[in-house]
């Protein structure tokens, strides 16, 4: 198969993750038979209602609890006016004091970060239920999302986020919405789409929105993935989002750090911004780790300058002034409920 990478008119290479399994096509579908069911399928703007034809952007600050470096880069943001949405991993050490702040400040869009994978080796979380599926031979969870996929019960899957949702709530948050941490409830990394369908259902039971995307763009199609695959996945969310009735983005941004975008901050903060303002009509969601530098991320988070270059971008107050000069608004998952529910 062709993919197609996310290419600039001015050359250079888009973002999106190394997919060498993700966005999986199942062996009994072939492209051809995508390429002809989509085009039975109106674009996803119409069927979504649109945005008023305007470019919103949410930029969500994934990983907040998962350490104080990255709780006080969150918490800055905020505080700073630069960031509109967040997450909070429950298992992991520093969720706790995550989740305060978020209890202190209702005024800000914070969410729960469902978390089925532990990837770092020197720094290591478990489960909040007991499901012995959900956790490797050290007793954590599984490292990449492919084992979680391979080795997770269903059952076991759905306690899990179910306790991590109830855990927020027991310390007095009330989540503006859900997302999952690298992508392990997507079922794109092994085929196990069930889980896809779990976590919406999941959302919606709790009536949470959550990240995902039911329209696509070429500009947006992650690198590597054919077009007619990535436009298929795009299917299924749409349904189940509807079946179960949760809100989500129109588009996603999968953020991807090639080589070539760790040269310098000042060639990352180019094309970031380029991505980000040439987005489609209507409301895009892409999202960062942003954590401030110390001692303790250089610990044990081996790309850590990665981080500290995202919560730079986002302090600065020229990249706000960027995305405004370029017709892009940035909101928080809160306005996006809000504008769908119109």
């Amino acid at each position: 198969m062709t993919g197609c990478a996310r290419t600039h008119s001015n050359g250079v290479r888009g973002i999106a993750p190394p997919f060498s399994t993700i966005y999986y096509l199942p062996s009994n579908i072939s492209q051809n038979d995508c390429t002809a069911y989509l085009k039975n399928v109106r674009k996803g703007q119409d069927e979504n209602g649109g945005s008023d034809l305007a470019k919103y952007l949410i930029v969500n600050a994934d990983d907040f609890g998962l350490c104080r470096a990255s709780n006080e880069a969150v918490e800055t943001l905020f505080q700073n006016g630069r960031l509109h949405s967040s997450t909070i991993m429950m298992p992991a050490r520093a969720a706790k004091e995550a989740v305060q702040f978020a209890v202190d400040h209702p005024e800000y869009a914070v969410g729960v970060h469902l978390t089925l994978t532990s990837e770092w080796p020197k720094y290591r979380w478990k489960p909040l239920t007991g499901g012995q599926s959900l956790v490797d031979e050290t007793g954590n969870m599984w490292p990449t999302s492919k084992l979680v996929e391979r080795n997770a019960k269903y059952s076991e899957v759905e306690a899990e986020l179910r306790a991590q949702v109830d855990a927020a709530h027991a310390l007095g948050m009330h989540p503006s919405h859900l997302d999952n941490h690298m992508g392990s409830l997507y079922g794109h990394h092994g085929g196990r789409l069930s889980f896809s369908k779990l976590a919406l259902r999941v959302c919606g039971d709790y009536g949470y929105a959550y990240r995902y995307f039911t329209s696509t763009d070429k500009r947006l199609c992650p690198r590597g993935v054919p077009y007619p695959v990535y436009r298929l996945f795009a299917l299924l969310p749409r349904h189940w989002s509807r079946r179960y009735g949760v809100i989500l983005p129109d588009y996603l941004i999968f953020p991807d750090w090639t080589a070539d975008l760790r040269t310098s901050y000042a060639h990352y903060r180019e094309t970031i911004l380029r991505i980000w303002t040439d987005i489609p009509d209507g409301v895009t969601e892409t999202f960062v780790h942003p954590c401030v530098e110390s001692d303790e991320i250089k610990s044990f988070i081996g790309a850590w300058r990665n981080r500290v270059w995202e919560y730079d971008l986002l302090n600065d107050p020229e990249t706000h002034r960027y995305l405004a000069d370029h017709g892009v608004q940035m909101i928080s998952f809160r306005e996006l409920v809000q504008m769908k529910r119109k």
